[in-house]
């Protein structure tokens, strides 16, 4: 196999240039580059990671730590995060963190500091103040998904407005009876996503004058099986059956239109369903949603990370960004029928 001096004796340039050619650090010209890459293709010739990483310093390696691996939003994180990735000459290491304190621990205090990885990228999860600055101490860029992180670069979403977004769509079409299905202090999620939607939920009825009224609400796990579970409870009580359900996640969304479904009730002629995420199967149950976009959220969070890394060449953004949601309305909401039985 041909080796770097090859390479630079045919693109006719120094080894060192081949090199900066070639990882892409250090300034080397437009036209030089490809008489290089065009040379090492004619040759053969790869980069040897070892090399390039004892020579500049990098591993061209991004950590990324998640709370959950087995779910469709975290999932959709990863694979955006991948491909923006792939496209700017990354690897990623994956530290699924589901194991408990001991395993989230070893990870901070060990492998994340073992010169392992580049920079980290962490999907959900609040870090402590001693895991960011052992981080920050080594020299490891941090970006953040889900909330704010005192010190780190950030990408989150309002919680709050989305969930008052969802509210807000059902009491346009009169529905007044608006049942909740959401998380308590049980289910609490890093930066307390159950919680700051259901104060979105409950301040969107608020505003239009509405009481809130706690048996208009049950909690669930953010499962398919949780809301299923849930909303057969809520449509059980002959009292007060929702003419409305705003679900805190997609999955327990759909949950709710089965457990409709099961009872014999039309949605949305019987039972209006909104949910948050637009989860890949909410086009087909006709599922209205607000689409908060993980796979954007994971290539947003790979190019602020590489504003970082890659300093000389972009411009450093805003220490948090705020990121995009949007109102999708299907087939799963309609105007009240004030003719229910």
């Amino acid at each position: 196999m041909a080796g770097i001096d090859e390479v630079a004796e045919l693109a006719g340039v120094s080894t060192a240039t081949v090199s900066r050619a070639l990882s892409g650090n250090g300034h080397v010209s437009d036209a030089t580059r490809a008489r290089v890459v065009r040379a090492a293709d004619e040759l053969g010739y790869v980069v040897s990671s070892n090399a390039s990483s004892l020579a500049t310093g990098r591993t061209k390696n991004v950590g990324i730590v998640t709370p959950v691996l087995n779910q469709w939003f975290y999932s959709s994180v990863l694979q955006g995060a991948e491909s923006e990735l792939l496209k700017n000459g990354y690897d990623l290491t994956l530290y699924n963190l589901g194991g408990g304190a001991e395993e989230r621990r070893s990870v901070f205090e060990h492998f994340l500091l073992r010169k392992r990885v580049d920079a980290v990228i962490a999907i959900a999860l609040e870090l402590t103040a001693p895991e960011t600055t052992r981080l920050l101490d080594m020299n490891k860029p941090i970006v953040g998904i889900g909330g704010p992180l005192p010190g780190v670069r950030t990408l989150s979403i309002d919680d709050v407005s989305v969930a008052r977004l969802a509210t807000d769509h059902l009491l346009s079409l009169g529905h007044t009876m608006i049942a909740h299905i959401g998380g308590n202090k049980d289910y609490e999620r890093d930066f307390h996503l159950p919680t700051n939607r259901r104060v979105g939920h409950e301040s969107a009825l608020e505003a239009a004058g509405i009481p809130v009224d706690p048996e208009l609400f049950q909690t669930s796990d953010f499962s398919m099986r949780g809301g299923y579970l849930a909303a057969k409870q809520l449509f059980g009580n002959p009292r007060k059956r929702p003419t409305a359900v705003f679900a805190a996640s997609d999955e327990m969304a759909i949950g709710t239109i089965l457990a409709a479904r099961d009872l014999g009730l039309r949605v949305p002629e019987d039972v209006s369903v909104i949910g948050i995420d637009d989860h890949y199967l909410a086009d087909f149950f006709g599922l209205s949603t607000v689409a908060q976009f993980p796979e954007l959220q994971g290539r947003m969070a790979v190019e602020v990370l590489m504003e970082q890394l890659l300093p000389s060449s972009r411009t450093q953004g805003t220490f948090n960004t705020a990121l995009p949601y949007e109102l999708i309305v299907r087939s799963s909401t309609a105007r009240v029928n004030t003719r229910r039985s």
